[in-house]
């Protein structure tokens, strides 16, 4: 997409997206490692769509589904607002699927310890997984590569962000203003 097919990411825009991107790292930070309760309570919820949607196609692949699951609504969502040139929009959804990275990463380095409480009890998808590729005894090894990655992913949604500003400087000063509508009473 060329520069001027985006929105314009003005100072107000900026400093919106900065303010909740900040609290949502306030409270990532301030969270239980790897899981957010609001929103990783919604990943969950399309973690656990994911498996008989893939189980449909494939019970040897139906433990893939519920990563596939979280990771392809923010895609979807990512994918939606990189087509309608939503710089803001599209950040956040890149900053969501990231920050699933985070959730899978903590669910990955339990597949040996098998800790975490799954719901409706089952196989621990990751501890399936690792045992197939013969990759179980490096669960914290890589999920700690996840992790890292989901913080870079994070950190590079929001220095774009920051790079669309700089590049819409001069296309902010040059669009009209936003109109305001006073209603005149006689």
């Amino acid at each position: 997409m060329d520069n001027k097919d985006w929105d314009i990411v003005s100072g107000p825009k900026l400093l919106g997206f900065a303010m909740g991107a900040g609290l949502f790292f306030l409270l990532l930070f301030g969270s239980e490692p790897g899981f957010v309760f609001i929103v990783d309570h919604a990943n969950l919820l399309f973690h656990e769509a994911g498996h008989p949607l893939v189980g449909l196609f494939s019970e040897r692949l139906e433990p893939y589904g519920g990563t596939l699951g979280q990771l392809v609504f923010p895609c979807v969502l990512a994918v939606s607002f990189w087509r309608k040139g939503q710089s803001l929009s599209l950040a956040g959804a890149v900053i969501w699927f990231f920050e699933n990275w985070l959730n899978i990463a903590r669910y990955m380095a339990d597949a040996r310890a098998l800790q975490l409480p799954l719901v409706g009890g089952g196989d621990h998808d990751w501890n399936t997984l690792f045992s197939r590729w013969h990759l179980l005894r490096y669960d914290v090894q890589i999920a700690t590569v996840l992790k890292v990655g989901g913080w870079l992913g994070m950190a590079g949604a929001c220095l774009w962000v920051l790079w669309r500003y700089w590049q819409d400087r001069e296309r902010a000063k040059l669009s009209p203003a936003p109109t305001t509508f006073i209603h005149e009473v006689s």
